[in-house]
């Protein structure tokens, strides 16, 4: 979405967005604006790249000025460094170009190495009005701040915070079989070895996913019921999280 008072402007403020809530977006954008005279419209000549770490920074920063014509953003991925960078472009630039050597994924490419960090995005991964901010660890990736508000469901936010009860969050899981496509129901539960719920299913693919485990659970062993098999999963805490303060 491009958001700006007038063209002269542009691109005042850019908002990335699950392309699955593109109209609802929008349409809340719009209900928020109250009488502001300002223009909210879906960037469609332009591009969104995830640039994953493989290359150095510097290098990638001295080749984009070379071809400003057609990257008009690269910056850090806000969330993490495991993330690398979010490139902004004009429909149809030549990658290549752009970033020299660089190799083109595809979309099952991003997702295996953001389930791998543990990195949820989007609607599929973060149900609305169902994924708790701090459960989702978006306090670990600047997605919630603590000295500014005041947003919808704040107090409880930041109570939970300063009160450091989290008992459940989102982590990345390893499968000991790869799962079948598009067959398990969304939220399928996680059982522990004793038939106990240990945390829900978000979403994965192969061997890889993410999923809201219960912290006292993620060193038992744990699987996915899926159609009456037994999957079993590993859990781990990624090394891009905070480490606890030594005492």
């Amino acid at each position: 979405f491009r958001l700006h008072e007038s063209p002269e402007e542009e691109p005042h403020i850019l908002l990335e967005c699950d392309s699955g809530v593109l109209d609802a977006i929008q349409k809340h954008l719009k209900l928020y604006k109250i009488r502001r005279k300002v223009n909210i419209a879906p960037c469609l000549d332009l591009s969104l790249w995830a640039v994953v770490p493989g290359e150095q920074a510097g290098d990638i920063a001295s080749s984009l000025t070379k071809c400003a014509d057609q990257a008009l953003i690269l910056t850090p991925d806000p969330r993490t460094e495991v993330m690398g960078w979010r490139l902004i472009t004009k429909k149809g630039a030549n990658l290549s170009e752009i970033i020299p050597g660089s190799h083109i994924g595809n979309i099952q490419d991003y997702h295996r190495h953001r389930y791998k960090q543990g990195i949820p995005e989007g609607v599929k991964d973060l149900p609305p009005g169902v994924a708790l901010p701090l459960e989702s660890n978006l306090a670990y990736m600047n997605g919630i701040s603590f000295t500014k508000g005041c947003y919808i469901g704040q107090e409880l936010t930041a109570r939970t915070h300063y009160m450091g009860v989290i008992r459940k969050r989102l982590l990345p899981v390893h499968f000991s079989a790869p799962l079948p496509k598009d067959s398990i129901p969304e939220g399928a539960e996680i059982l522990t070895e004793s038939g106990k719920s240990a945390g829900k299913f978000r979403a994965g693919g192969g061997e890889l996913g993410i999923a809201l485990l219960r912290l006292a659970n993620i060193n038992e062993p744990l699987c996915l019921n899926i159609a009456g098999d037994k999957v079993k999963l590993t859990a781990s805490i990624p090394e891009w999280w905070p480490k606890p303060a030594s005492k």
